[in-house]
């Protein structure tokens, strides 16, 4: 048997006179019942697992502009940039035509062709030739230069120390021993050096 605590419990107030005004109709305002009697809703039957289904394999798409960043501006040629006719003197217009047509689809084949030729395997070569330098540059270069910056202090502070403790003292004494050196001349050793120096 469950015991209710005293905080569940409502007190439910009737007031007489509202039954008086309201012609003798019973009204009463119940509060919620508390959550240990409020109904609950039924709890959905669990589902059975899905199995794993594998990743599709993305498929290459063709997209449409090849050069978003436009780093081969440079390479959209046209026939005017190449062959250009002055008004006189002036070919036949099925001469022009026609020159104008076979350097559009040369130009145009014949880079097909040697793009169907070149195109994979540099492409392959240019993907193997950037995941070497990626790795490089994860597992050298950048090793390498958290290392230097991690001991470099340390050996900064060595240096310090070896000039501190050794070099220091031995140019100190010897820039005093040199500074006791004076070199004097007299006007019998002056003389010869100007007329040596005026001829």
């Amino acid at each position: 048997m469950m015991m209710v605590s005293d905080d569940c419990l409502v007190e439910c107030k009737i007031d007489d006179d509202s039954d008086e005004d309201n012609g003798g109709e019973e009204q009463i305002n119940t509060p919620p019942p508390p959550p240990e009697f409020a109904s609950k809703a039924p709890t959905p039957a669990p589902k059975p697992p899905t199995p794993p289904t594998a990743p599709a394999t993305p498929t290459p798409t063709c997209p449409v502009n090849r050069d978003p960043y436009g780093i081969n501006q440079h390479l959209k040629v046209e026939v005017s940039d190449v062959l250009a006719e002055p008004a006189t003197p002036r070919s036949i217009d099925q001469v022009w035509l026609y020159s104008v047509v076979g350097f559009e689809r040369a130009r145009i084949w014949t880079y097909r062709c040697l793009s169907l030729l070149f195109a994979v395997p540099f492409a392959f070569l240019c993907g193997i030739f950037l995941a070497v330098l990626a790795c490089l540059h994860v597992w050298f270069v950048v090793p390498c230069i958290q290392l230097s910056n991690t001991f470099l202090p340390c050996l900064r502070s060595l240096c310090l120390c070896a000039v501190n403790v050794f070099i220091a003292p031995f140019c100190t004494s010897l820039a005093l021993c040199c500074s006791q050196i004076a070199i004097s001349l007299s006007n019998k050793d002056w003389h010869p050096m100007r007329d040596k120096e005026a001829v």
